[in-house]
């Protein structure tokens, strides 16, 4: 199809017959992500602005069954990347964010770490080194002033921030000490989100785990006890599952769940079915 081709049919979007309309709606949404800069142009020369409103739907359209598909492909992956996870929920609000931007400010902040860390420091020391370089240096914080800003679930806005909610500067966290060896993982604690430092040759821990973390308190040293009380103080029951790592899809649903809690409390209702179509599509993995 060419440009004069693809021009006459985003021009039929206006089209007042409602079958035409919807074929050509269908024949747009196939041809998918391609279309987008076309899709602009054309709204930049309407001078319909029911027409535009058009335009701006099919656009969002395209965009979100992009999302669903990138979530998908990620859902499917033996890998499952934890801050690609996190980038593709970022790029549900933003469809232009690229995954080079995320990685870009991550290794600022790794090469940061790496810079003062070695092979023969202890695990504490190193997570000591991880806490003064996330929360000193780079100043990053609990956004406890706007704890349901959507914003929190997003991590491209709280890398630039600085400001976050436990699970998003958890990802953080543990995205940068993984990729420097150092073995940390979520912990998908109800009202709260931990790491757990894991050493599976540690005997005096069931699941092998020296400590945890809380990143959402400047990376606090937690143990086993602390967790326990958490849970008798929040009258929750003692579940196993809340004392040892999850994987990456349990991660990326909590996720999408702070998101769509977020978008219910300040009213954007709109949002809804679209949050929760995503969240369906991670739920299927889990077993």
């Amino acid at each position: 199809m060419n440009d004069n081709e693809i021009n006459a049919l985003i021009n039929l979007l206006d089209d007042p017959d409602k079958q035409v309309s919807e074929l050509v709606t269908q024949k747009i949404s196939e041809r998918g992500i391609e279309l987008i800069p076309k899709l602009e142009k054309a709204w930049e020369l309407a001078i319909n602005q029911e027409f535009q409103q058009k335009i701006e739907d099919m656009i969002q359209f395209i965009q979100f069954e992009n999302i669903k598909t990138e979530l998908n492909i990620w859902k499917a992956s033996s890998e499952k990347d934890l801050l690609n996870g996190a980038f593709l929920i970022a790029k549900y609000q933003y469809p232009d964010l690229e995954f080079s931007e995320i990685q870009k400010q991550i290794e600022k902040i790794r090469k940061d770490v790496w810079l003062e860390i070695h092979q023969g420091l202890t695990a504490l020391e190193k997570v000591k080194i991880m806490n003064h370089i996330l929360f000193s240096i780079h100043r990053f914080n609990k956004n406890a002033s706007n704890f349901y800003s959507p914003g929190n679930s997003f991590i491209n806005q709280v890398l630039e921030t600085k400001k976050g909610n436990p699970i998003s500067l958890s990802v953080i966290y543990s995205s940068i000490a993984q990729s420097l060896d150092m073995p940390v993982y979520g912990v998908n604690l109800p009202l709260n989100y931990v790491l757990a430092y894991v050493d599976p040759y540690y005997v005096d821990d069931p699941d092998g785990i020296l400590f945890y973390i809380n990143p959402y308190q400047r990376g606090t040293i937690l143990n086993r006890k602390d967790i326990n009380l958490f849970l008798e103080r929040q009258q929750l029951e003692k579940k196993p599952e809340y004392f040892k790592p999850c994987t990456n899809e349990i991660t990326i649903e909590r996720m999408l769940r702070n998101l769509l809690f977020s978008y219910e409390k300040i009213g954007y209702k709109n949002k809804l079915s679209e949050i929760n179509e995503l969240i369906n599509i991670i739920k299927e993995t889990e077993s």
